[in-house]
């Protein structure tokens, strides 16, 4: 079981030695762990932020666990070199396509959120985000306008093999879940939208158990913080899913809580292989203070043993232990608590 371990920057080594920890006391048979430079941390040393020979480190491995990536002393330096190119490298290199972010509020934590406590304790859903087209990787650039102003421009594209094989990852997930599935675009306004929303609706046919609607990207943002407990699965595009995922984190009541899967289509001996990640950045304000609520990069470190692993019961038994501590009132500064990152990581390793 290879796992190519990619702490990053800021907070990232911090949460991320915290999940490893928590893979090891699971005492696991045949574990390899790989360490590599990511972000500005490869930067400094190696001059890129995605070096090759980390990029070969991820390609070797079942499945990565990541930490985050992010350093404003490089906010300067030019857009290639700027450490979040390095997560959009890999998501393209290794063609880690379909994005599963699970937003769920846990028992107990429903005060936390900014929704009203019925309305948050509801909410329980997917959200399948495509990640490798779209505006984030289309073409773009400024130039000068027939006045003689600066515009800025960003091609948005999706190819329909491209729509096809993220809406297979939903129904998929949805039809697993027995969940209704939410396809949300901006077909009204979007050529790209509407090309989503025919493809969609072609691959439906293929998952007859699965109930479908579709809905506009605003009213989808209206409906996640009103009624939440109407999405099961929800799909969407790069640029949508980025979004809606941040919103629905908030909803939860921390971005600390919420973990992250990157698959694609290359099966391993064990699974699926992919990258797993929290959705919080790098939070350099709080790098090195011991501060960082490391649950996302522990729950993300649950989701590979899932899906990079086949190892269902102790994925089970690592999201078990962290509703425990919570209900314990292990809680970090996110959560209104005094828990720091390493007594986090130990209330989660007891109980288990």
């Amino acid at each position: 079981m290879k796992i190519a371990v990619l702490p990053g920057d800021g907070i990232g080594p911090e949460v991320t030695a915290e999940a490893v920890k928590v893979l090891e006391s699971l005492g696991l048979d045949g574990v390899e762990l790989t360490y590599a430079d990511v972000g500005a941390a490869a930067w400094r040393s190696a001059g890129q932020p995605l070096p090759p020979a980390t990029l070969e480190t991820a390609r070797a491995a079942d499945a990565v666990l990541f930490g985050a990536v992010g350093d404003p002393e490089c906010d300067t330096l030019e857009r290639h070199l700027r450490p979040e190119q390095a997560i959009l490298g890999l998501r393209k290199e290794l063609d880690l396509f379909a994005n599963l972010r699970p937003a769920k509020v846990f028992q107990g934590l429903e005060n936390l959120s900014p929704l009203r406590s019925d309305i948050a304790g509801a909410m329980d859903l997917l959200i399948v985000r495509e990640l490798t087209g779209d505006v984030y990787f289309g073409a773009k650039g400024q130039r000068m306008n027939d006045k003689g102003e600066r515009e800025g421009w960003d091609a948005m594209n999706y190819s329909a093999p491209e729509v096809r094989r993220i809406a297979h990852v939903a129904f998929r997930a949805a039809a697993a879940s027995g969940k209704p599935l939410t396809s949300v675009d901006k077909a009204n306004v979007l050529e790209t939208s509407q090309l989503w929303r025919d493809v969609v609706i072609e691959v439906a046919a293929d998952y007859p158990q699965v109930a479908l609607d579709h809905m506009y990207v605003d009213n989808a943002a209206m409906q996640l913080v009103s009624h939440p407990d109407r999405f099961g699965v929800m799909v969407t595009g790069n640029l949508f899913g980025d979004i809606l995922s941040d919103l629905a984190s908030a909803c939860v009541g921390s971005i600390g809580l919420l973990p992250s899967a990157s698959l694609g289509e290359r099966q391993t001996a064990h699974g699926t292989f992919g990258l797993y990640e929290p959705i919080h950045g790098s939070a350099p304000d709080i790098a090195g203070k011991g501060l960082a609520n490391p649950m996302a990069t522990i729950l993300s470190a649950a989701m590979m043993l899932r899906h990079s692993f086949s190892l269902e019961a102790e994925a089970g038994r690592i999201e078990a232990a962290v509703a425990a501590a919570l209900a314990d009132g292990v809680r970090g500064g996110d959560l209104g608590g005094s828990h720091g990152t390493a007594a986090i990581g130990e209330a989660v390793r007891a109980r288990l």
